[in-house]
Parts: C-alpha cells; sequence; structure tokens
C-alpha cells in the first residue's frame, strides 16, 4: 500500500473539513480574477466543472462557478468554449467543462472507448450513418442534433431514445472523432476536432507513468483528502499506475500521509501545500454558501457523509409522493459544516424566486447568525438568478419561515 512507510500525520475532521472547502475555492483564500480570465482560472484550480440539464435555478455548471466568482455571468462560459476555445467538454464526473490544456489526457480514455467491442460493433453496423454524418459536419459546418431528422414513420420514445443520428454524433464525439464547439439553446454543436482544438495545444498521448500522475495531482489538489479509492479521476488510468504515481508523489514530499480522527481506518492524502496552510489557518468560516447539487465538493455522496454527516439526496426522479426534501434541492454551506437545503424555483417571468422549502439540521433553525447570513446569500442568488423577489412557502422548523421571510423583506 502507497505510504505504508510513512507515518501518518492526525488531522481533526474540522481541518479535514477546512481542507476541502480550501481547495474548493469556498472559503474566500482563492485570489479572484475578474470575468472570463477568472472563469478559466477556477475550472482549472477544480479540474471540471459538472454539466447538468435541469433549469429550474440557473444550470449547475454555471451555478457551480458563480459560487466562487462573485461577478461570474453564464455568457463567460460560452464564449471560453466557442471563441477563446480555453475549454471543452468530455467525461469526468459525468459530463462537464474542462481545461483546454488537460485535452491530451483524456486521447487514451477517448481510445479504449472506440477500441471496446461493444462501440466497434456499432459502428461497424451503422458505417453508412457514421459516414454521412461526418461528410455533412466536414461539408457544411458545426451542426446540431436538429440539423438531421429521424427516419420516417419513425415516433419518438422515451427520452433517452436518441435518433440514430443523434446516437451517432455522440458516439463520434466520445471516440474523439467529433467535439462541442458550441451550446445553442443549451444543444450541443458539433464539429470536427481538427477545427475546434487551437492549433497551438499540444496533443501527443501521455505515457501511463504521466497519465497516473495527473489523476493523481489533479484528484488530490482539488479535494482535500482522499483515499486511494477516490483516486481515479475521470477513470483516466488504472489502479496500478494510480499507486505508483502516489508513491512518487509521497517520495517527493508533495502528498502527505494523513489520519482523519474519527473517519474509517482508511489512508487518506493530502497535497502538503493546501494541508500546511489549512493549519495555519484560525480564522473562522462564517459565510454561507448555496451550492448546487452537482457542485464538485458535494458530488461525491459516500465522501460528503463520512467528512460532513450530511446526506445529499437527489430527489428530482423520484416521483413526487417520495420525495423528502424537494424536488431539487441545494446543500446550504455555512462555514464549514452543512447546516440545511432549500428546493427552490426561479419564477424568470415574474422575476420571482421561489422556496418551496428551506430545511434546516437539527439545531440549526434557529440560529440568530445563519439566518442572517442565510438572507444575505438568498438575495445574491436570487440576482443571480435574475430575481428581484424571494418568497419563502415552506420551512421546517416552521418558525424559521417567518424570521427568514421578514429578513429578505
Amino acid at each position: 500500500m502507497p505510504g505504508s512507510s510513512t507515518r501518518p500525520r492526525s488531522i481533526s475532521a474540522a481541518t479535514a473539513r477546512r481542507l476541502a472547502i480550501r481547495t474548493q475555492g469556498l472559503d474566500g483564500s482563492w485570489e479572484l480574477l475578474s470575468g472570463k480570465r477568472g472563469a478559466v482560472r477556477t475550472i482549472d484550480r477544480l479540474g471540471y466543472v459538472q454539466i447538468d440539464t435541469i433549469a429550474v435555478v440557473e444550470r449547475a455548471h454555471h451555478h457551480t462557478l458563480w459560487c466562487r466568482q462573485p461577478d461570474y455571468e453564464p455568457d463567460m462560459l460560452h464564449e471560453l468554449q466557442r471563441r477563446d476555445r480555453r475549454v471543452f467538454e468530455y467525461w469526468c464526473h459525468g459530463a462537464s467543462y474542462l481545461p483546454i490544456d488537460d485535452y491530451p489526457y483524456y486521447l487514451p480514455r477517448m481510445r479504449a472507448y472506440a477500441d471496446s467491442a461493444s462501440v466497434r460493433d456499432w459502428l461497424e453496423a451503422n458505417r453508412d450513418l457514421v459516414r454521412n454524418v461526418l461528410s455533412r459536419v466536414r461539408s457544411e459546418g458545426p451542426l446540431t442534433s436538429a440539423d438531421f431528422s429521424a427516419p420516417e414513420g419513425r415516433k419518438r420514445g422515451s427520452w433517452w431514445d436518441w435518433k440514430p443520428a443523434k446516437q451517432a454524433l455522440e458516439m463520434l464525439f466520445s471516440v474523439g472523432e467529433l467535439m462541442v464547439s458550441e451550446r445553442r439553446n443549451f444543444q450541443r454543436v458539433y464539429d470536427l476536432t481538427e477545427r475546434v482544438l487551437p492549433a497551438s495545444l499540444r496533443t501527443g498521448t501521455p505515457s501511463s507513468e504521466e497519465l497516473a500522475h495527473f489523476a493523481v495531482r489533479r484528484a488530490v489538489s482539488s479535494r482535500g483528502v482522499v483515499s486511494v479509492d477516490q483516486l481515479r479521476w475521470g477513470r483516466l488510468a488504472d489502479s496500478a499506475a494510480l499507486r505508483g504515481a502516489l508513491e512518487s508523489f509521497l517520495r517527493s514530499g508533495e502528498v502527505a500521509l494523513v489520519r482523519v480522527v474519527g473517519l474509517d481506518a482508511q489512508p487518506q492524502y493530502a497535497w502538503t501545500e493546501a494541508l500546511e496552510a489549512a493549519l495555519k489557518t484560525r480564522r473562522r468560516l462564517r459565510e454561507v454558501r448555496i451550492l448546487s447539487p452537482f457542485d464538485s465538493l458535494v458530488i461525491d455522496r459516500r465522501r460528503l457523509r463520512a467528512l460532513f454527516d450530511f446526506d445529499c439526496k437527489l430527489e428530482c426522479y423520484f416521483p413526487a409522493a417520495k420525495r423528502r426534501y424537494g424536488y431539487f434541492c441545494l446543500p446550504v454551506l455555512w462555514g464549514d459544516r452543512f447546516v440545511g437545503r432549500m428546493d427552490p424555483k426561479a419564477d424568470r417571468k415574474r422575476k420571482v424566486l421561489l422556496l418551496r422549502n428551506v430545511l434546516f439540521e437539527p439545531g440549526f433553525g434557529r440560529c440568530e447568525e445563519l439566518l442572517l447570513r442565510l438572507a444575505a446569500a438568498l438575495r445574491s442568488f436570487a440576482a443571480f438568478n435574475g430575481c428581484e423577489q424571494i418568497v419563502v412557502q415552506k420551512a421546517r422548523p416552521a418558525a424559521a419561515r417567518s424570521t427568514l421571510q421578514k429578513l429578505l423583506g
């Protein structure tokens, strides 16, 4: 096991939480840049920003960036992808925006996907369709799925029942022959990879050792404390290579072996520079952050429960009668603890942010300081969503509803 000869450094769970928040850029310690420069730096420091379709409030990728950069606007991300070519889309933790400089590290995954038996069989069985799709993109320029017609007489099925051309576009995207040039009304626009990649980008394929070092560096430097099981960044490298890279980082001192008091006995690893900074910080974290359920701090639900004792359930895919919290609940972080969640909906026509449910964890619902700070955070969140008024429809405990509504005006 990596680090077996190294004596672990004991840290408290509170330190581990602060470290996770710090490496995720949520403690105010990051030097912020304005505009698109700030957005691309945030994506680079996080390593990825997950994309999601749900739009009851601003979509997850915009929400994640705004949480870390108050002047962020959605047009910035569009320009970084379409015009500046500073980010690209591919699979990391789900569909994600990624720093363009990381593109070469995803080439082996694209090639592995192309070499899989199921993909080879599909491409062979549909070679005329694939040839036609590529030919049209090559001759006509960037195209969306809507630019291709479904076969005559074919009826639309369930939402995942794509027409054949859409399947071909997605397959060609996954194997790396097409890239997403931009999004129009959230729909992917596909183009040939060679027309999307910047000419200055080096696209040599990294060795397995380089790939493993990249994955370990990304995972440890952006997540605070991680176990060996949590190093599989984007499923880019195999376990043996990851363990070898981790051992190398331990020998160099860039990564430290730690034991988090109260967590399970599994070894944990931290980026040494970030750990030292977190240990030196004595400032109490008091800001309230309203996060997306797809935020990279909370997306690993098992780790979230272990480190923060918080269960972040996404219930939008449940029947309404089975929802305990709400359709699309956003976790509420206060300092280094998750103190509740809320189920919002932005009524953009009326410019009203509806809080259909605000639920506090036991012991937090009557905290005056929390309610004051939450009200301030909600006003900022409402403005980000183009809303001028906030209506609290329901809360738990019930008494918090009237207090919070009064603070919001």
